[in-house]
C-alpha cells in the first residue's frame, strides 16, 4: 500500500457522466424492467404518507424517462418529488422485475443539489447539516452549552409550551431529537487497541460514527465489550470523523469522497509496518450503525475514478461488515456463551422461560434493503437465555429517519416515525430493537406518543448486558 495522503490532498477531480460515484440522470437500462405494476407502492414510506403516485418509485421512474426524452424539465417542482424520497431502498427488495432503483436515486441526488432547485432557506439548512454532523468536534462545540438542557425538564417544559416552534421546522425538528448527552459523548478515550480476552480469535478494526458516537455513546461501548469478550481483538483508530453516509444518501459527492479517504487515512495511521497499532492485518472493519455499513461497504464505487484511491477503496470496503453480521459469521466464543445470563424486566425480575423478555426488532432499511442483513441479529438475540422475538406488522417500512429526511422533510418524516413506534409497541414487547443510531433516535421520539413507550436499545447493547449478568 503506497503512503497515505494528508487529508487535504484528496484528489477530486470533475465527475463525469461514465463515473460509477455520479452518473447523470441515468438512461434506460435500469428503469426499463419497470412494467409500472405497482408492488413498489405498498412499500414505498414517501407514498404511504403523500399518497401521491409523482412520490412512488413508480412515479419517480416516469419522471426520470421523460426528463431522458426531452418531455419534462428538472425544475424545483419536479426536483421536490424526489426529494420526497427517502432513499430507503424497500421498493427494490419488493420489485418482482428486478427494477434498480438504488441506482436511479443514487444518480438523481447530485443533480438535486443544484442552486435553482432549493430555496435559499433550503440550502442554507442543509449546508449547516453537512457542515456539522460529519465532524464530532465541531457537534461536540455545538451541543457542549445545551448539556444541562438535554433530557431535562427545561426541555420537556420549551416543548410543550411551544417555545421549540419558534426555531422554524428544521432547527425544531433537530431539537426533538436532542437526547440527554452522556459525559462520555464528549471524550475520545478508547484505547488504540483492547485486547481479546483469553485466547485472541480475531483482530478487526472498530468504526465509531459521528452521530452514535454523540447521541449514543454506549453502543460502541458495549460493542467492544462484547468483542473483546468473544476473543477478538479490536483496533480503534482516534482521528476519525465520519464515514460519508450522511453526504452520500444525499448526493453530495465530493464531501462524501474526501471523508471516505480521510477514514481511510485514519486507519492506515496506525496499522502497519512501523505504526502504534502494529502491522498485522485487520480480519475485518466492523462498524454497528447500518446506515454507516452501507455506505463503508460502497467505496470501491464512491472512489472508483480516483486513480490514487481505487484500490485503497476498495481493499477497504473489502473488509467492511456489520458487527451483528461479523458476529454471527465467525460464532460467540464458548467462553462469552457460557457467560450470557437472563436479561432483566423494568420491575428487575430477570427473564425466564415462564416469563421471557420480548423483543419488537426493527428492521433498519440500509440493513435490510441496503445490505441483506435481517437472520444475523435476530440470531444474535436468540442466544440471550429467555428472549423472545417479537416482528413489527410492517417490518420492512422505513421509520422516516433516512440520514437527514426527518430533518428536511419533519412532517412526512413525524407521521412515518409515529406508525413505526405504534407498530413496535403494539407487538406487546418489553423492548424494541435497532441497529442504526438515525431510527433509534427517530423511534425514541416517537415512543412517547404512543401511550406505551418502550425502551429502545442497540442489539449489542443487549448482548453486552447479558454478558454482564445485568
Amino acid at each position: 500500500m503506497s503512503a497515505p495522503l494528508p487529508a487535504t490532498e484528496l484528489p477530486a477531480p470533475a465527475l463525469s457522466a461514465a463515473s460509477p460515484a455520479a452518473p447523470a440522470l441515468p438512461a434506460n437500462p435500469a428503469s426499463d424492467p419497470c412494467v409500472h405494476c405497482g408492488f413498489c407502492l405498498p412499500s414505498c414510506a414517501s407514498y404511504r404518507v403523500l399518497g401521491t403516485e409523482m412520490d412512488s418509485p413508480r412515479g419517480r421512474i416516469h419522471l426520470l424517462k421523460a426528463i431522458e426524452a426531452g418531455e419534462l424539465e428538472l425544475d424545483a417542482t419536479v426536483a421536490g418529488h424526489f426529494d420526497s424520497c427517502l432513499g430507503c431502498l424497500a421498493c427494490v427488495t419488493a420489485c418482482p422485475s428486478g427494477v434498480r432503483y438504488d441506482e436511479l436515486i443514487e444518480a438523481t441526488r447530485p443533480k438535486l443539489n443544484a442552486p435553482e432547485l432549493r430555496s435559499p432557506g433550503q440550502r442554507r439548512f442543509r449546508q449547516l447539516l453537512f457542515a456539522l454532523l460529519p465532524y464530532p468536534r465541531r457537534l461536540r462545540a455545538l451541543l457542549t452549552p445545551l448539556r444541562p438542557y438535554a433530557g431535562t425538564p427545561l426541555q420537556r417544559l420549551a416543548r410543550s409550551s411551544g417555545l421549540t416552534r419558534l426555531l422554524g421546522p428544521g432547527l425544531e425538528a433537530m431539537e426533538r431529537l436532542l437526547p440527554p448527552l452522556a459525559p462520555e459523548a464528549f471524550t475520545d478515550d478508547s484505547p488504540l487497541v483492547v485486547p481479546a480476552q483469553g485466547e485472541r480469535r480475531h483482530r478487526v478494526g472498530l468504526v465509531l460514527g459521528c452521530v452514535q458516537r454523540l447521541f449514543d455513546p454506549e453502543v460502541n461501548r458495549a460493542a467492544i465489550e462484547v468483542l473483546s469478550a468473544n476473543g477478538i481483538e479490536v483496533v480503534i483508530p482516534p482521528a476519525q470523523n465520519c464515514c460519508g453516509a450522511v453526504t452520500h444518501h444525499q448526493g453530495e459527492l465530493e464531501q462524501t469522497r474526501q471523508l471516505a479517504g480521510d477514514l481511510i487515512i485514519a486507519f492506515d495511521a496506525v496499522i502497519g509496518p512501523g505504526k502504534p497499532a502494529g502491522s498485522e492485518p485487520l480480519d475485518a472493519v466492523l462498524v454497528a450503525a447500518s446506515g454507516c455499513g452501507h455506505t463503508l461497504k460502497a467505496y470501491d464505487r464512491l472512489l472508483a475514478n480516483e486513480p490514487a484511491w481505487a484500490a485503497r477503496g476498495s481493499a477497504f470496503a473489502a473488509r467492511v461488515e456489520d458487527i451483528q453480521e461479523f458476529l454471527e459469521r465467525v460464532g460467540l466464543s464458548k467462553e462469552a456463551m457460557a457467560r450470557l445470563q437472563p436479561l432483566r424486566h423494568g420491575d428487575g425480575t430477570p427473564a425466564s422461560a415462564e416469563r421471557p423478555l420480548r423483543l419488537a426488532y426493527h428492521d433498519a432499511c440500509h440493513m435490510l434493503h441496503g445490505q441483506g442483513i435481517s437472520e444475523q441479529p435476530r440470531a444474535l438475540l436468540r442466544r440471550i437465555p429467555h428472549v423472545q422475538l417479537r416482528e413489527a406488522t410492517e417490518a420492512g417500512v422505513c421509520c422516516g429517519s433516512a440520514g437527514i429526511y426527518n430533518l428536511v422533510q419533519p412532517t412526512e418524516a413525524a407521521e412515518l416515525g409515529r406508525l413505526k413506534a405504534q407498530d413496535l409497541s403494539g407487538t406487546g414487547a418489553d423492548l424494541a430493537v435497532s441497529a442504526n443510531i438515525g431510527c433509534t433516535l427517530q423511534i425514541r421520539q416517537h415512543m412517547e406518543g404512543t401511550g406505551r413507550a418502550i425502551e429502545v436499545l442497540h442489539p449489542i447493547q443487549l448482548l453486552a448486558r447479558s454478558l454482564a449478568g445485568s
